[in-house]
């Protein structure tokens, strides 16, 4: 059974910076893409950023590009989203995902074929 564990969320004031991860088991971390999401109450929920299994390939959304890196660790299952000059708007629910697509670029992928999810975590922004 695959699970996706976030961590690292939580409260921080506009300008400050929080680092979210997520660890993966049950399967071979190394091959997928890795994906970030979040979803703010009454809306849907949004691509943030993801990177291809070696590393080598990232993608971001508009909202966060110059702002937040994604990163991730074969050797230690994990992946991470390094949030900086965060602002009120970024309060939201952050989910980590994968795909069950061997070797797929995220510039290839729709949010649907992430097939597997975190439980999320919350990150609220006071300005």
């Amino acid at each position: 059974q695959v699970q996706l564990v976030e961590s690292g969320g939580g409260a921080v004031q506009a300008g400050g910076s929080l680092k979210l991860s997520c660890v993966v088991s049950g399967r071979s971390f190394s091959g997928y893409s890795m994906g970030w999401f979040r979803q703010a109450p009454g809306k849907e929920r949004e691509f943030v950023a993801a990177i291809d299994w070696s590393g080598g390939f990232t993608l971001y959304g508009d909202s966060v590009k110059g702002r937040f890196t994604i990163s991730r660790d074969n050797a230690k299952n994990m992946a991470d989203l390094q949030m900086d000059s965060l602002k009120s708007e970024d309060t939201a629910v952050y989910y980590c995902a994968t795909t069950d697509l061997s070797r797929r670029r995220p510039d290839t992928l729709r949010q649907g074929d992430f097939r597997y999810w975190g439980q999320g975590t919350r990150v609220t922004v006071s300005s």
